[in-house]
């Protein structure tokens, strides 16, 4: 335990800046992604959708005008006798035509508040776009570097083959000599058999990571042979701060508790009075004493109207409204807790797989040794073909093993650089 932290102590430096480091061709299998994969093309379509939504709120303070004529046939007719004639005080064909404007001269902040809320919401579009791409800029890393891993595993898969089939050679030319017998000669060929089993595995995994490639960025071409993600490496604490200034998922959760306190000033607003200008000009009949005459008419005024009484539904969604920019502040809270465990995490990994590197490097010289040894052995009639299936089964073990701990570091990297917001692109 104590060597454990011996060793996390000295790759996990205190630094106030991380920096990272991705080859080129990863950076422009990103950037392709962005340009190819049809959900970022979705998700910035939102973006012009709240603009569109933000336009037509700001619409709200140009005044309305409308036309209207209308047409009503009224009976009974309408008619008072007065002095032995009948006088008409309505027609009895109504008709009325007008062009009315209506003009919004206060609403207290109301569509002040509309249009800042408009804003955010653009702005959460907008960062949602950045966070998609982040994502999927995390999924074509995780894609190039499964694809960088098989082909080392191929690649030692190839080593091993090339080494049965030498010694398979060596064990056919001894049948003919008379120094081996059959069972040496099938042993041998069911150890490639197996090998080559496993790089037919590893030959599907590859397939399906380029496909996966493609599918991402379009693209199937990766000419990456090594591990080369890399980042200077910091404390949790400073790591946690770093994640919450650059992080897409703190971004986006401090938007809608701006987006939850704009909506929560709309609210406050709504039991205030509002006043307007309204006028309206026209033809229509039923002006006495000719109610049949068609006459030129106009209104202009001011209206003030004032909430007096909803049944308390405004102060029940501003109390709603608290609710929800509360639950976004608590929301923040939990997702520093989360992060802060999954960085740690991320740290504890690097630190591992770096010792575990260290561990295996002697591993491997030790398993080649006994590999070379037991061919030599077997040539020279002294060992057995059991101890060149085992040496080969412990040299591409450690081989494996090795290339899997470097696979798990490089991983454990993009996933920090996930967590700490890096564009590494």
């Amino acid at each position: 335990m104590k060597k454990y932290l011996v060793i996390a102590s000295m790759v996990l430096p205190v630094l106030v800046n991380a920096q990272v480091k991705s080859n080129a061709e990863l950076k422009s299998l990103i950037t392709k992604s962005f340009g190819y994969f049809p959900k970022i093309k979705e998700v910035e379509n939102t973006v012009a959708t709240a603009q569109q939504k933000l336009s037509l709120t700001q619409l709200n303070k140009m005044p309305e005008v409308t036309g209207d004529a209308s047409y009503n046939y009224i009976k009974p007719k309408i008619v008072i006798p007065i002095n032995g004639v009948d006088f008409q005080f309505a027609p009895v064909h109504s008709v009325s035509t007008a062009i009315n404007a209506n003009y919004v001269l206060f609403d207290f902040g109301k569509l002040k508040a509309n249009i800042e809320r408009s804003k955010t919401d653009i702005q959460l579009a907008q960062h949602n776009v950045e966070y998609t791409k982040n994502m999927l800029a995390y999924q074509v890393a995780n894609v190039y570097y499964n694809i960088v891993y098989l082909q080392k595993a191929i690649s030692i898969q190839d080593t091993v083959l090339n080494y049965l089939n030498e010694n398979r050679t060596v064990v056919e030319n001894k049948l003919k000599n008379g120094d081996a017998i059959k069972i040496d000669l099938l042993n041998i060929q069911a150890s490639i058999d197996a090998a080559q089993n496993q790089k037919v595995d590893l030959q599907n995994s590859l397939q399906k990571q380029l496909n996966l490639l493609e599918y991402t960025t379009g693209s199937k071409q990766n000419t990456g042979t090594a591990f080369d993600f890399d980042m200077n490496l910091v404390d949790v604490n400073t790591a946690l701060s770093q994640s919450q200034t650059n992080n897409m998922d703190f971004v986006l959760l401090k938007d809608k508790i701006k987006q939850a306190q704009n909506d929560l000033e709309v609210t406050k607003l709504g039991d205030k009075p509002q006043v307007a200008l309204h006028a309206a000009t026209g033809v229509k009949n039923g002006y006495v004493p000719n109610v049949g005459q068609m006459r030129f008419n106009y209104v202009a005024g001011v209206s003030f109207s004032i909430p007096i009484y909803n049944g308390g539904k405004t102060k029940q969604q501003v109390k709603l409204s608290q609710t929800i920019v509360r639950q976004n502040e608590l929301a923040v809270e939990s997702l520093s807790s989360n992060y802060k465990k999954d960085i740690e995490q991320a740290l504890t990994d690097v630190a591992t797989n770096l010792e575990r590197i260290a561990n295996t490097q002697g591993q491997i010289e030790q398993a080649k040794a006994a590999q070379t040894l037991a061919a030599n052995r077997f040539k020279n009639g002294v060992g057995t073909n059991l101890e060149i299936t085992n040496a080969s089964t412990n040299v591409e073990r450690a081989a494996l093993t090795k290339l899997q701990y470097e696979y798990q570091l490089c991983l454990s990297k993009v996933e920090l650089a996930r967590l700490m917001g890096y564009q590494y692109w």
